[in-house]
């Protein structure tokens, strides 16, 4: 994810920017590795620098992270996984648990969160997301987003339950 952060700044703002934001931030990283696990508390740094240096809400950076990650950094790290995923928006939802089952072949180390799917109808469906990673909550909207943009499939996403609101896990509805 920071790899992903550090990449969309780049890419949209410029290196002056993204060294900005890493100053801002005080993480003492040169460069990510996109494949190596790094404390939670980097990724909210980082986020929280972007938020002050763009002068953003912090959750709409984090949605933009989401969107990034997925028709930027999974369509190049993983595009056979992604293809793999499902023909539709629909199917790539419903089998998102598989996905990270198949993620954790490649990267042991990782820590993926669980995602469970329910009321499944012809347009829109629950989406239940479990992390040990608390505030992540806007990026997973951003997820879900970038794979409505990557399936041109419009969505609108609810969030209807979560750990903020004394739930122990954050439940989406998507609907397309």
């Amino acid at each position: 994810m920071n790899k992903a952060i550090e990449d969309l700044v780049i890419s949209n703002f410029g290196r002056e920017k993204w060294e900005a934001v890493k100053e801002r931030s005080g993480v003492e990283v040169d460069f990510f590795i996109g494949n190596q696990p790094y404390a939670d508390e980097v990724t909210y740094k980082l986020a929280q620098a972007v938020s002050d240096e763009m002068e953003m809400p912090q959750a709409e950076v984090l949605q933009a992270f989401g969107e990034w990650w997925v028709l930027k950094t999974g369509k190049e790290k993983y595009g056979g996984l992604m293809q793999a995923g499902g023909q539709n928006l629909k199917e790539f939802l419903i089998n998102l648990p598989e996905f990270h089952n198949r993620i954790m072949l490649i990267y042991t180390r990782l820590t993926p969160p669980e995602f469970q799917v329910t009321d499944i109808e012809e347009n829109s469906l629950h989406l239940h997301y479990f992390s040990k990673r608390q505030g992540l909550q806007e990026f997973v909207r951003g997820l879900i987003s970038g794979l409505g943009k990557m399936y041109d499939c419009p969505v609108t996403i609810e969030l209807i339950e979560s750990r903020l609101a004394g739930h122990d896990h954050e439940v989406f509805k998507v609907n397309w």
